[in-house]
């Protein structure tokens, strides 16, 4: 399984002027290497292959002195993400999306460089973790959490924030063996996730929704006052840190979140059953968009699939139709509009939370599809009557968790 460590570096002056030089002469590649496929393109009908404008480096470094400075590796991959752009725009335009081509990359588009298989180490020197790049510096580094000693190191991407900030991020790989379907059932949990209640699980736990109100105001404002500088002069560029370093605020918070609450999950449970959804398409939808946008579920779920599996952890995705209406205890599918948020069947008269209701139908139908049996006690007589409600506060804020509590702030990224 290949994961990403993301570390914050802690570069001097002389670092920092360095590093941006670094990325300024692959951003001057990169608009070279686009220039180069055109004129290819044009002289013989046809695309040239990335062997093809990999190989013209060498010849190039003879009359461009700056490519010299830079180590091969770093150039290499520049040409590789010119054609990882050029693919992306081929599966859009296969997707039926209209497409145009591919531009030159000012600096502000430009923000990283990659180092693959060679040319980076981890180190220690004057009492200080370091970053060692090749034909650059050794540049401290901030290391919150250890890597793996079973991880192997495949490659680091160091990238320059809009807040000035730089970041390395570490691309590692472990061998992980897939889960095997858990064989005790009562470690399994079904999750519908929502906007009210962020995330509504069969064990009864309600995890509110995270609250990032004053935050977005407090964007909002900011995003105001730039407007009104003008462009391209000194309070201008004060003022837009002072907007990418709010926004950055705000989305640390909710990623934060996020990784909370799926860790909880992956390390408490033996299989983790959720909906499927079509995110893309809601996002399309002219109504509530922005609070699914805010909602941030297809980030979830992947957080979630990824740490289930390197916990050990089965994850399941169902497919989410029809788990909302449909009873969990008789099967029997009744209408609800949006605003009804409690579960009353007709048929069997059984009563419930409305999202309890459809955690149960989606862990019902997780269960099904790794062949597990299901439950023998009904959802009447376990969960519904102990629900209990956690604030998103709780989750991000460090606390005591008791199990009569079930705090999932109790187990951190």
């Amino acid at each position: 399984m290949y994961y990403a460590y993301k570390y914050r570096l802690k570069p001097s002056d002389a670092h920092r002027e360095e590093l941006d030089r670094h990325r300024n002469i692959c951003r001057q590649l990169y608009n070279h290497t686009l220039y180069r496929l055109n004129e290819y393109q044009d002289e013989h009908g046809e695309l040239p292959s990335m062997t093809t404008l990999r190989s013209e480096l060498p010849d190039l470094k003879k009359w461009w002195d700056d490519l010299n400075d830079v180590y091969s590796k770093v150039l290499q991959t520049v040409v590789e993400r010119l054609f990882d752009n050029l693919k992306g725009l081929s599966k859009l335009k296969k997707n039926g999306y209209g497409v145009g081509q591919l531009k030159w990359k000012p600096p502000r588009e430009f923000r990283s460089f990659t180092y693959s298989q060679s040319g980076f180490k981890l180190d220690k020197k004057g009492g200080q973790t370091v970053l060692s790049l090749s034909k650059l510096a050794d540049i401290p580094i901030r290391l919150h959490r250890a890597i793996p000693n079973d991880a192997t190191l495949k490659q680091v991407t160091v990238k320059k924030e809009p807040t000035g900030e730089w970041f390395a991020t570490f691309g590692v790989e472990m061998d992980r063996e897939p889960p095997e379907p858990p064989e005790n059932p009562e470690k399994c949990v079904g999750i519908d996730v929502g906007i009210c209640k962020y995330a509504h699980d069969t064990d009864g736990t309600a995890v509110g929704s995270l609250d990032l109100t004053d935050e977005r105001e407090r964007l909002e404002r900011e995003q105001r006052k730039l407007s009104q500088k003008q462009h391209g002069s000194n309070s201008y560029e004060k003022q837009r840190r002072r907007v990418a370093k709010y926004y950055a605020d705000l989305r640390r918070k909710r990623r934060d979140f996020l990784h909370k609450l799926s860790n909880y999950y992956a390390r408490e449970y033996d299989l983790v059953a959720v909906e499927d959804l079509n995110v893309k398409g809601m996002m399309e939808s002219p109504s509530n968009s922005r609070n699914t946008a805010s909602a941030a579920w297809r980030t979830f779920l992947s957080l979630l699939e990824y740490k289930c599996e390197r916990e050990g952890t089965h994850f399941v995705a169902v497919n989410p139709r029809g788990t909302t209406k449909k009873c969990a205890s008789c099967g029997v599918s009744t209408e609800k509009p949006l605003w009804v948020r409690e579960h009353s069947c007709p048929a069997c008269g059984f009563e419930a939370d409305r999202d309890a209701n459809a955690a149960w139908n989606i862990l019902s139908r997780g269960l099904e599809n790794v062949g597990v049996g299901y439950f023998e006690s009904t959802p009447v007589e376990t969960a519904l009557p102990v629900d209990t409600h956690i604030s998103a506060k709780r989750v991000v804020e460090s606390g005591s968790p008791t199990l009569k509590e079930r705090t999932v702030s109790a187990v951190c990224e």
